[in-house]
């Protein structure tokens, strides 16, 4: 390795490593080596290929070094072809050695991050519903990304790294004061000079790298949200474009100023080490010449020497930042580890269990909630704050009890805020209630498996999410088993087969992000297909006609119709019109069921929900209104 490619490499380290002082943890560390064991004889074979590759990086000068001395004394020329012979077959071991170390270090790294990200993913699947709305998305990404591959260089960089440097620079060292301790000694005294320029510049181009990111996250985040379809049709709405244009290009502008100072200093930098060396050499050549001269040293020496002060120098200088690394490794895996130690709130029992075939009522008894507070769900770093709120779990629902019999609709209205959705929520089991119980079929959703659950309950949102996806991937997530003729019947139900039989490729046509290639109102029928493929007993509508006109409002309601039918249903709804038809409506209010009845009981006991009528419907439906 030459001096010049020595600085890159210890400049890239330093540049990219985490600069943060913090004590070893050696619970972090028995973490580390958690992961790792499954992965120990890679690690034991990677280490000794950078022992022996060390090894072979000393041999070469030596050998060279006989080289000049046999042809000075004009020796045997058959000794100097083997000596040749002898160094081709280390050239071409080390070449071998080396390719087979890069798929060792492949395989450990990549295998590591395999590891690691499937931990972290699979953890945060876990993770409740509060995590996910207090997280910034992109800070959770970073954890699976960046911090993942920082974390497997502790791997497959820095270890091997640092055992095969170690090796090197003793061998090195022994062979040089061996050869001449007085040259040796002088370069040993010029290593500062070479070192501390490389920590000192790394540093700063650390700091630089570092606003640089940080710039470049700004302007994708700019450009992320003027990008999404909500984001460009409100700029299309209420931005002024020469405003955007010049905004973007001032944080652009700062990328590209920032760009040049970093290829200044880099530059600076690496023409400084490189004329450091250069220096270094000179020296050894001069002072190593004239004792070669006087007799006292061997002109082979002096080339070994020179060839050496490679090896003595490139092992000193990573040596020199190794910590950076190791810190940088160790930061990268707490970082890892802070998501894998948040526990999640919704945990299955070892002893869960089934619910039986056939048609399940739903049962409030009681329940009291609050949304827990932001410490038990979230991160700071996550959520990209100082400090994390700390109101939270404060009690929203107080004593809320109902029973909904088999294929029975329970209607939940009131007031925004009053804590329907939150009612919603506990039946899927998103939140687990602080007190009393939420029961299916008489069972404690806290007492049922995760699979029995999510088989025997749907939800249809007001947003009707789609992923980016096709429209065919979107239906199989709610039943992977369906065939294609499942899928049809799904959306000729959901009144959604014309439009999908016209799409340019049918079943395999790309909705887009969030299903926006499609209207509202299809987009929710789209969710109501799915639903209805999963052929689940109990059924969950959260504002599923909220948005919707008129028209798409009726379209939606005759696939809600095919929906609902003998189920268990719950309804929440803004629209008093879509739930007159229930069994069972509650009104909610304030965390509390303050009135439940039927809609003409309702009525007639004038309290909240018919003053809720009235409001509504007080031009569409003069009569009903005079009745009341």
């Amino acid at each position: 390795m030459s001096m010049e490619t020595t600085a890159w490499t210890q400049l890239y380290s330093v540049m990219n490593a985490r600069h943060e002082r913090r004590p070893f943890d050696r619970q972090t560390l028995r973490r580390i080596y958690g992961f790792a064991r499954p992965h120990r004889r890679r690690i034991a074979l990677f280490v000794l290929l950078g022992v022996v590759t060390a090894l072979l990086a000393v041999a070469t000068p030596v050998l060279a070094g006989r080289v000049v001395d046999t042809i000075v004394s004009h020796g045997d020329s058959g000794a100097v072809v083997r000596l040749a012979l002898l160094i081709a077959l280390i050239a071409v071991l080390e070449a071998a050695l080396g390719v087979l170390g890069r798929r060792l270090s492949a395989t450990l790294g990549e295998g590591l991050i395999l590891d690691l990200r499937t931990a972290v993913f699979d953890h945060v699947q876990r993770m409740p519903v509060a995590f996910f709305t207090r997280t910034r998305t992109g800070a959770l990404v970073s954890r699976l990304n960046n911090d993942v591959i920082g974390a497997q260089r502790a791997f497959s960089n820095t270890l091997s790294g640092v055992v095969s440097n170690v090796v090197t620079l003793v061998v090195a060292l022994v062979v040089m004061l061996t050869l001449s301790w007085q040259i040796t000694l002088l370069a040993l005294a010029l290593l500062p000079v070479f070192v501390l320029p490389a920590r000192r510049m790394g540093r700063r181009m650390a700091a630089m790298q570092l606003e640089a990111a940080g710039l470049n996250a700004a302007m994708s985040t700019r450009m992320t949200e003027r990008f999404s379809a909500p984001g460009a049709t409100l700029v299309k709405l209420f931005g002024r474009p020469e405003q955007e244009s010049a905004e973007f290009a001032a944080r652009a502008a700062r990328v590209r100023d920032i760009g040049v100072r970093t290829a200044t200093a880099q530059s600076v930098f690496i023409t400084a080490l490189t004329l450091v060396s250069a220096l270094a050499l000179a020296l050894v050549y001069g002072l190593g010449g004239r004792l070669a001269l006087a007799g006292s040293l061997d002109p082979g020496a002096v080339v070994a020497l020179a060839l050496l002060l490679t090896r003595l120098y490139a092992p000193l200088t990573a040596l020199a930042g190794a910590r950076v690394e190791v810190m940088s490794a160790l930061v990268s895996f707490e970082r890892v580890f802070e998501v894998l130690d948040l526990k999640p709130l919704i945990e299955e029992r070892p002893d869960a269990r089934n619910l039986p075939e056939g048609p399940v009522s739903v049962e409030f008894d009681d329940v009291r909630f609050g949304y827990p507070a932001a410490d038990k769900v979230s991160l700071a770093s996550l959520e990209e704050v100082a400090a994390l709120d700390a109101r939270g779990g404060a009690e929203v629902l107080h004593g809320v009890s109902f029973r909904a019999e088999p294929g029975m609709t329970v209607a939940l209205v009131g007031s925004s805020g009053a804590g329907k959705s939150t009612i919603a929520q506990l039946l899927p089991r998103l939140y687990d209630v602080d007190s009393g119980a939420v029961r299916i079929g008489g069972v404690d959703v806290r007492e049922l498996s995760a699979r029995s659950l999510r088989s025997t309950l749907g939800m249809v949102t007001q947003d009707g999410h789609l992923f980016h996806d096709t429209v065919r991937a979107n239906l199989l997530l709610a039943a992977p088993e369906s065939d294609e003729a499942d899928l049809w019947d799904a959306l000729r139900r959901a009144r959604l087969e014309d439009l999908v039989r016209s799409l340019p490729d049918g079943l395999d046509t790309v909705v887009g992000e969030r299903g926006y290639r499609l209207s509202g109102g299809e987009r929710q029928r789209m969710t109501i297909a799915r639903l209805l493929l999963a052929r689940q007993r109990v059924v969950i509508l959260d504002e599923a006609t909220a948005h919707l006109d008129n028209t798409s409002e009726a379209a939606v309601q005759e696939a809600l119709a095919e929906a609902l039918h003998d189920r268990t249903a719950v309804v929440i709804a803004h629209r008093l019109s879509t739930v007159r038809s229930a069994d069972l409506i509650l009104v909610v209010e304030a965390g509390r069921v303050v009135e439940q009845g039927t809609h003409s009981e309702l009525l007639t006991a004038d309290g909240r929900y018919a003053q809720l009528y009235r409001t509504q419907f007080a031009q569409d439906e003069p009569q009903a209104t005079a009745a009341v």
